[in-house]
């Protein structure tokens, strides 16, 4: 019989089972894929419950006081909790060639090692030494406004976010939405289907969608729309860290 894996491991085996060449594709494609059943129902609340526990988080931002939106959200501290430590670590492994990819593309010369630990590494030299995965919760009337995730001069272009709370039971509204503003063109709206323990992986601030004359580039915004009823939990998994 084989021996059970550790928690960690899990996690990175889950990931790696995922349909990447499919995600890559819409990734291309849109600037966003989602990644299905990321995380067990059971799971997904045993992480949503972290949220009113104190001791695991570094700081917490209600977010009327500074204009983003409705709601709050907390960064969780290190060490982190080991499921949202090796998520972090086994996505990154993933998106890396991606990012790699999409900066070549744009005429960037950034590109970013195959480890998630070297990144930070990098992260951490340059004064960028908070981490940044967050828990959001939102109740009724809350919402977030379209924003970007940049905390420092060392970015990943790509995040994740992970729907905790089950739609039409635990809340109702509360859609997750991005837009993309093409050169010249108006904006373009997405709202992306999540289902509990389902992720979206996006473009953080920029992606490269090829035109007539090669690459361009375009920019993202990734925000929720209003919550109806009910309360929405929602794990947020960025790569880089934050001055």
């Amino acid at each position: 019989m084989s021996a059970a894996l550790d928690p960690g491991e899990a996690v990175a085996a889950r990931v790696d089972a995922l349909d990447w060449n499919g995600i890559s594709a819409g990734l291309d494609a849109r600037g966003w894929a989602v990644l299905p059943g990321l995380i067990a129902p059971g799971e997904c609340r045993r992480i949503a419950a972290l949220y009113d526990d104190g001791g695991r988080f570094r700081s917490r931002v209600v977010m009327a006081r500074h204009g983003f939106g409705q709601g709050e959200y907390q960064y969780l501290a290190y060490p982190l909790p080991e499921p949202v430590s090796a998520l972090r670590d086994a996505l990154y492994l993933h998106l890396a060639p991606l990012a790699d990819r999409w900066n070549a593309a744009m005429g960037l010369d950034i590109r970013y090692p195959a480890r998630h630990a070297d990144f930070l590494a990098r992260c951490h030299a340059a004064g960028q030494v908070r981490p940044t995965p967050l828990l959001l919760q939102y109740g009724p009337g809350d919402h977030n406004c379209l924003h970007q995730d940049l905390y420092g001069e060392h970015v990943f272009p790509l995040q994740v976010a992970v729907l905790l709370s089950r739609p039409g039971e635990d809340f109702t509204g509360g859609e997750f939405v991005l837009t993309e503003q093409r050169p010249r063109m108006q904006s373009r709206p997405f709202v992306v289907p999540l289902a509990q323990g389902d992720a979206v992986a996006f473009a953080v601030s920029q992606r490269p969608v090829r035109g007539t004359r090669g690459f361009y580039r375009t920019v993202m915004r990734h925000g929720v729309s209003e919550v109806r009823d009910g309360q929405r939990h929602t794990l947020g998994v960025i790569f880089h860290d934050a001055r």
